[in-house]
């Protein structure tokens, strides 16, 4: 299971910083998705900026109708794939 995020904040130029419950932070770009299709959105006024992390889902999100999955962003703070991680975690929960 992955961990929880904690902590989210907004860098400005579509970057964020996270922090998860494992103690694993960094700062991910998202200037790849900016304008386009629903991340238009980033465009208006200080919507980036307003980065939250929903208490429901625990997604990273703008709003109600936009959000990031935090297990993908996790994965891309430890620059690994979900194979890797997923074999490490089995061994780690067979230790």
């Amino acid at each position: 299971m992955f961990p929880l995020p904690v902590l989210v904040k907004s860098l400005g130029k579509y970057k964020i910083w996270l922090k998860y419950a494992d103690k694993t932070e960094g700062v991910v770009d998202l200037s790849s998705l900016a304008g386009k299709g629903v991340f238009e959105i980033w465009e208006n006024g200080s919507c980036f900026e307003n980065v939250f992390i929903d208490p429901i889902s625990n997604a990273i999100a703008w709003n109600e109708e936009l959000d990031l999955c935090p297990d993908n962003l996790y994965l891309e703070i430890k620059g690994v794939s979900f194979e890797f991680w997923k074999k490490n975690e089995l061994a780690d929960a067979s230790n």
